[in-house]
């Protein structure tokens, strides 16, 4: 071989690694720049998801947007300021009695079995009227919490939508026995149960408004503004009963009447007042 050929030889091989060099240096730099645009990336779309995070924590609940809605659809039969009044009764009946209660209240459950009857007795006699003040502070309770009270105050805005009469029965059905859940047993969250338990009312069995009204939470808003007014009422606890602005309570410690003997004293007494 001779010289000259041997260093040409020599000047392609060095051409060729230099060319290698290069385009190795180029995919290195490729995939440098790769890695920085998918580190990028994976930046924004954890910086995203993160603020995607805390806008959906920070984002009002439903009851909450009910509890400031403007607007409210309020129950027929109701009046008063965002239909936040309820009296059920003979409009001659001289005297009120206001019941405040809460859906998912286990005292208020053993009062309506153990009283609830002498209650519709009397107010279809025209003994007095009664104020219905429905609460929900039980939802929020820490050891509890949930949404069946207010869930459960919506349906009987929508029974009492259908008739006074059906607000009544049902709200008896919601307190009794068979269908009042444990206090910390969710279950009058669910449409669902209302609606079963609403199956044991003629008035509202198979009736498609009211189902209608309570899967669609047609008076959601009423109920936060209902459970406004108990609020304002500074009253303690549920059951609570008032009559001319005064507490119906027996023995020292206040306790409300739950038993028909203890109650039919305590109304006497507060109806000669």
């Amino acid at each position: 071989m001779s010289a000259r050929n041997n260093q040409a030889n020599k000047a392609a091989a060095r051409e060729r690694l230099r060319q290698e060099r290069e385009r190795q240096a180029k995919k290195d730099k490729t995939r440098r720049q790769l890695i920085v645009i998918a580190s990028t990336i994976g930046v924004l779309a954890a910086a995203g998801g993160i603020s995607y995070g805390i806008m959906q924590a920070n984002k009002p609940s439903h009851w909450e947007s009910a509890a400031k809605q403007s607007s409210v659809t309020a129950p027929k039969n109701t009046t008063g300021e965002n239909g936040t009044t309820v009296v059920i009764g003979k409009p001659s009946a001289k005297k009120t009695l206001e019941l405040y209660e809460d859906s998912r209240c286990p005292v208020c459950a053993s009062f309506e079995q153990a009283v609830g009857e002498t209650v519709e007795k009397d107010v279809d006699a025209g003994k007095y009227k009664v104020k219905y003040i429905g609460a929900t502070f039980i939802d929020g309770e820490k050891s509890i919490n949930g949404e069946g009270s207010k869930n459960a105050l919506s349906a009987l805005g929508a029974a009492l939508n259908v008739s006074p009469e059906a607000f009544t029965a049902y709200k008896s059905a919601l307190y009794s026995a068979k269908f009042h859940p444990q206090e910390s047993d969710d279950k009058f969250a669910k449409d669902s149960y209302l609606i079963e338990v609403a199956d044991s009312v003629p008035a509202l069995k198979n009736n498609a408004e009211f189902r209608k009204n309570v899967e669609q939470g047609t008076f959601d808003a009423w109920a936060m503004k209902m459970s406004a007014e108990f609020d304002k009422s500074k009253v303690g606890g549920t059951p609570t009963l008032k009559m001319d602005g005064k507490k119906l309570t027996v023995g020292p410690q206040e306790n409300p009447p739950l038993t028909v003997e203890q109650f039919n004293t305590v109304v006497n007494e507060a109806l000669k007042g």
